[in-house]
């Protein structure tokens, strides 16, 4: 199935689709990253209960913590894209409205920023995720599909069809394209 457009490369899809992409993409590698921490190696802890070796599984924990505030950043930032205003954010993590836009305005910016031609040359600390994310937006079928095997790899109970993911990334209304958001989206 092709979903490009006259041979021109990633089809133009919504804003919205791209950045719950990433939230989905932000989902699975906190999924797959904490799954590690269930198993119980066999010579992971001495016969009195102590562990053979301190520290690891609190550094994994971190890494954890920090794939899952960067999954809830990602859900702010798809929630403001799909048009929530600060109010609602700040509804949902009982906080004021201007409290939330003070803590996510920069992830917000950020996500509009890798949609410039200027974001995908974006570095800094974070430049490797930055760099990632920044061909996410711009491949999101590729990502998508990606995640899709994903999905079924690890599917449960629930019939989600064989495109769980890429069968929900919207293609962009091609007769409004915007490199930011409206500003009924800034307040």
């Amino acid at each position: 199935m092709d979903m490009t457009e006259s041979g021109s490369g990633a089809a133009p899809y919504a804003d919205a689709a791209r950045a719950r992409l990433v939230m989905a993409y932000e989902a699975c590698e906190l999924a797959d990253f904490a799954r590690f921490a269930v198993p119980i190696g066999e010579h992971e802890l001495n016969p009195d209960g102590t562990t053979r070796a301190p520290g690891p599984e609190l550094a994994h924990a971190a890494r954890v913590l920090t794939l899952a505030v960067r999954f809830f950043e990602a859900a702010v930032v798809f929630e403001r894209v799909g048009g929530a205003d600060w109010q609602v954010i700040g509804d949902v993590l009982e906080v004021s409205p201007e409290a939330a836009r003070v803590r996510y305005a920069m992830s917000e910016a950020s996500f509009w920023e890798l949609l410039s031609p200027e974001g995908a040359r974006s570095t800094g600390p974070a430049g490797e995720v930055t760099s990632l994310r920044a061909h996410m937006v711009r491949e999101p079928l590729e990502f998508a599909l990606d995640l899709d095997d994903w999905v079924l790899r690890h599917r449960d109970e629930n019939d989600l069809g064989t495109t769980p993911v890429s069968g929900g990334v919207v293609r962009r209304d091609t007769q409004r394209r915007t490199e930011k958001p409206p500003d009924s989206l800034r307040n």
